[in-house]
């Protein structure tokens, strides 16, 4: 039997334990919720824990909630597919493939020809270490957002779960 260590506070608020958080709670009201018909046209009650939560689509009914942390769940476990994304990738592929012959024979004189002094060259060093700290504040930015909205949903499914639980009359 393994002992378990106490999660320190930087632990408690990584991603990823925010990540699972909100996937066990989604678990939970999935296991708890037996008919999610029985959802639909039940209003979200105004009260303190909700007025906060409310997504900017204004749904109005337990159902559409319900289905929509679903939804997001499945983005986080398996990832978002994008399917303009991907098409336009595919079309990108083909147009590479069209202008790769004519960029390769252009490639090859303009690299003889090119070079760089040294001044430029030190000009481009100090860009790529402010992009480097940009995209490191960039990250923690995202991160920091990810992780607050992952906290709304959380509480979002764990509302969503006693609710049902009171319409149907269990666990009061």
């Amino acid at each position: 039997m393994m002992m378990q260590l106490p999660e320190s506070y930087i632990q408690k608020n990584s991603i990823f334990n925010a990540m699972n958080r909100f996937i066990g709670a989604v678990n939970n009201m999935d296991q708890t919720v037996m008919l999610p018909s029985m959802l639909r046209d039940v209003p979200l009650e105004e009260d303190r824990e909700m007025s906060s939560l409310k997504s900017d689509e204004d749904e109005t009914d337990m159902y559409s909630y319900y289905q929509l942390l679903k939804s997001i769940r499945s983005d986080v476990e398996l990832g978002v597919r994008n399917e303009a994304a991907d098409a336009k990738r595919k079309e990108g592929m083909v147009i590479s493939r069209m202008n790769s012959s004519a960029s390769i024979a252009s490639s090859a004189s303009s690299a003889s020809s090119a070079s760089l002094s040294s001044s430029e060259e030190e000009y481009e060093e100090d860009d790529e270490e402010e992009e480097d700290e940009d995209l490191q504040k960039q990250v923690q930015y995202h991160l920091t957002g990810l992780q607050g909205v992952l906290s709304k949903l959380t509480l979002q499914a764990d509302f969503l779960t006693k609710r049902y639980k009171q319409e149907v009359g269990i666990g009061q």
